[in-house]
């Protein structure tokens, strides 16, 4: 008699709760967006960053709610995008795909060190060091990884001293060109063929004491050039991709090996 009553009185409060979680729940419910809910599972889910966004689940609100463009994700497919497109009724343009670049090539080969440095692997902890970096070139690739350690994708590893971008992993998420201190990798397209492997700001003879494979900043190539492509700024070439077509004649002429096809 008294088990049964127990088991009565069990049952009665179990219900209850049960009534009560569920009143509960359907006045304290979350709405849910059913257009983010779409559109985050179109995203590649990295959480790279990439995107300027806290993660996909803020891009995925930004892009429902019109804040941030159905493009904004650099790490999703052209398909991904045209979907988010469609979900959101936005209008679907063609994009260039985009890759990193490193803008030096001076390998262990072609520069010196003028000390030896035993600290962090971590680039931006060398450059607080005096002389910024052990290498010769102040203004070159310090090799010691922190791009590689950005890059959540495997398309950056350190070869020979030098960070070196594979361009057929590379996303285009933009955390590279973020950690290096001397600011060395920049977003390029990916049909570029010609471009520049330097970024010292000297000229010269001191340039070529540091590097082998420095620029002098003859201006050379920017004469050559017929179409006007090339714009030496402190003492560099930079090369308008949206100009250039592709002749190779400024790599030619090139007494340093600074330019060099993609």
């Amino acid at each position: 008699m008294g088990i049964g009553i127990a088991a009565a009185v069990v049952g009665t409060i179990a219900l209850l709760i049960g009534l009560l979680l569920g009143i509960a729940g359907k006045f304290l419910a979350v709405p849910v967006d059913e257009t983010e809910v779409a559109v985050r599972e179109c995203l590649p889910g990295n959480n790279c960053g990439g995107c300027g966004f806290p993660g996909c689940d803020g891009l995925a609100k930004a892009i429902a709610s019109g804040t941030a463009p159905a493009n904004q994700c650099p790490v999703a497919s052209a398909e991904a995008k045209a979907k988010i497109a469609g979900i959101v009724g936005a209008s679907v343009t063609e994009e260039k795909k985009m890759v990193a670049f490193v803008h030096c090539f001076g390998t262990c080969d072609k520069t010196e060190n003028k000390y030896h440095y035993y600290g962090l692997h971590d680039c931006r902890k060398l450059a607080l060091i005096p002389g910024h970096g052990e290498k010769l070139c102040e203004y070159g690739c310090m090799g010691y990884g922190s791009c590689v350690k950005a890059c959540q994708f495997d398309a950056i590893h350190v070869v020979n001293g030098v960070a070196v971008v594979d361009k057929e992993k590379c996303t285009a998420c933009g955390q590279c060109t973020k950690v290096c201190p001397n600011h060395l990798i920049e977003l390029v397209p990916y049909e570029a063929e010609y471009l520049v492997g330097c970024s010292s700001k000297e000229k010269g003879k001191k340039v070529k004491d540091a590097c082998s494979a420095g620029c002098g900043g003859c201006t050379l190539c920017s004469r050559v050039c017929t179409q006007g492509a090339i714009e030496i700024i402190d003492n560099l070439p930079h090369i308008d991709q949206e100009k250039c077509n592709h002749c190779g004649i400024c790599a030619e002429k090139c007494a340093q090996k600074s330019i060099v096809k993609h």
